[in-house]
């Protein structure tokens, strides 16, 4: 099966190209532009507009997911081994957990302004909660049994996280990152339209108002291929740490 991923794979992307298209060529209108004639502007314009945004919007992304990961793993793991961390952090993690991040947004700007720390704070925010549930909760599902032959061996906390809590925890924490991904990419859409010139938000936004729809296209297609190639990146990182899984 895993030797003819890349052709669904493929076959997936052309059926989308071709769903587009009989959409443009039923509705007629330039609101929906013919695929291939977005793909062309796409090559026209790629290295002189869009890479520039591209990379702004993938740094973002990237420093957000390691801030969460920094914080939301480590604080995922002691709620889940340590009992009484679990019951003092609780409180709090049930209390901002449910707030919609992107109502926080006017918060973050009054208090970090409208650069770059705002918007990667709010992919943090996005992200973090999810890994640390689904670590903590991960490892509270650990039988009790599973940790008695280090405890009889006097094995120190770092065994104990490297042998039980780290590769029971890593399909849980994957499945967070890949989940919360797409939701951060959505918000970091959002907040590349305020105070900044660059980002695919930003681009994609001043193509809408100055009616250049082609070059509208073009960037979601990007931010699209963008989201495709963390989702792949994200597939790659667990099969090399979740390994026993696909034997």
């Amino acid at each position: 099966m895993e030797k003819h991923k890349p052709v669904w794979f493929l076959l997936g992307i052309i059926t989308f190209f071709a769903l587009w298209w009989i959409l443009s060529k039923i509705i007629m209108l330039p609101i929906v532009p013919s695929p291939f004639l977005v793909l062309v502007n796409l090559v026209a314009i790629f290295m002189k507009y869009i890479a520039i945004h591209s990379l702004y919007s993938l740094w973002r992304i990237a420093a957000g997911l390691f801030l969460a990961v920094l914080i939301g793993l480590p604080l995922g793991v002691i709620m889940g081994y340590f009992p009484k961390w679990d019951r003092f952090l609780s409180p709090l993690l049930y209390l901002t957990y449910p707030i919609p991040k992107i109502a926080l947004m006017p918060i973050l700007m009054l208090l970090f302004g409208i650069g770059e720390f705002s918007k990667i704070l709010m992919i943090f925010l996005i992200i973090v909660f999810q890994v640390i549930v689904a670590i903590r909760d991960n490892i509270r599902s650990i039988p009790k049994e599973t940790y008695y032959p280090l405890y009889s061996l006097g094995a120190p906390f770092s065994a104990v996280f490297f042998e039980v809590l780290w590769p029971a925890s890593m399909p849980k924490f994957i499945t967070a990152i890949r989940v919360a991904m797409a939701t951060a990419i959505s918000v970091l859409f959002f907040t590349e339209t305020f105070g900044t010139q660059y980002g695919m938000g930003y681009f994609i936004m001043d193509a809408w108002l100055r009616v250049n729809y082609l070059e509208m296209y073009s960037g979601i297609v990007v931010l699209s291929l963008m989201g495709l190639f963390l989702f792949a990146f994200i597939d790659w990182i667990e099969k090399r740490l979740c390994h026993w899984q696909y034997k």
